[in-house]
């Protein structure tokens, strides 16, 4: 039975096409300011203090590639997207409990484990569209500005990304399991994510508490890394992978246990 995997699916295009139109803009913004930017790069990145730039994991500003990353993916990509995936698993169990919708579906030959893989299965569509759309976005806008990109690295932000992603939707599904409204669990999975990233941030600027980021998915995601220096953490990937898989599977052993 796949229905809900289809009807899922379907629910999440409308967003997730606006949102690649909204990082459409963006890039053609930054990169219409970059030529100007990249003359003056120095002056202005001497201008901020050091500890911005370890904040935010800045890095070379006067590329393209640097320039891009702290610019578009530092915040816009890690923030913003982790905390749209982290809003749709929060929906994913919450939403429909609250809205006794849940009551229906499970009136249907379909296991409560069904449900929660099938409801994590439709993340396909904001996966392919958003990470597909985005790469080909910045790689043509680099070549329009004829400061061409390795596309195999542009490929490669959103190949490793899609890690961090689910990880944040994991996050968000374990809250929507435990949380008895819809709203609660939203703003639980967003403020959790949100705070993990500021807990990474924050731990880097100081050495002695650099393993209190060791918790935050962020920290086995540098997008600047990858742009920049072309170095690929498939170690880290693999590290994401395995807490999403740990945490759908605490997420439907919580909801095969709920009493709805």
């Amino acid at each position: 039975m796949t229905a809900i995997l289809r009807v899922e699916s379907r629910k999440r295009l409308r967003s997730v096409f606006i949102l690649t139109g909204v990082f459409a803009v963006l890039a053609a913004f930054y990169f219409s300011v970059y030529p100007g930017f990249a003359d003056d790069a120095e002056a202005i990145a001497e201008a901020f203090p050091e500890w911005m730039f370890e904040f935010f994991g800045i890095d070379a500003l006067h590329t393209v590639e640097g320039f891009i990353a702290a610019e578009m993916y530092s915040f816009f990509w890690v923030v913003l997207i982790g905390v749209y995936f982290a809003y749709m698993g929060a929906n994913m169990i919450a939403a429909d409990v609250d809205s006794r919708r849940m009551d229906l579906t499970l009136s249907n030959p379909v296991s409560r484990e069904g449900v929660v893989v099938q409801k994590v299965a439709a993340l396909w569509v904001p996966l392919v569209v958003l990470n597909v759309g985005v790469a080909l976005i910045v790689y043509v806008g680099s070549v329009a500005i004829g400061e061409s990109m390795n596309p195999v690295a542009v490929a490669m932000v959103h190949v490793l990304g899609v890690p961090y992603l689910l990880v944040c939707a994991a996050l968000g599904l374990v809250v929507s399991v435990l949380a008895d409204r819809a709203r609660r669990a939203r703003t639980i999975a967003l403020s959790l994510v949100v705070f993990l990233w500021l807990l990474e941030a924050v731990s880097t600027l100081n050495e002695d508490y650099e393993w209190v980021g060791a918790i935050a998915p962020t920290r086995y995601y540098d997008e600047t890394a990858i742009l920049v220096h072309e170095e690929y953490a498939f170690v880290d990937a693999a590290i994401l992978l395995l807490a999403f898989v740990v945490l759908v599977g605490l997420a439907i052993a919580l909801f095969v246990r709920r009493d709805i």
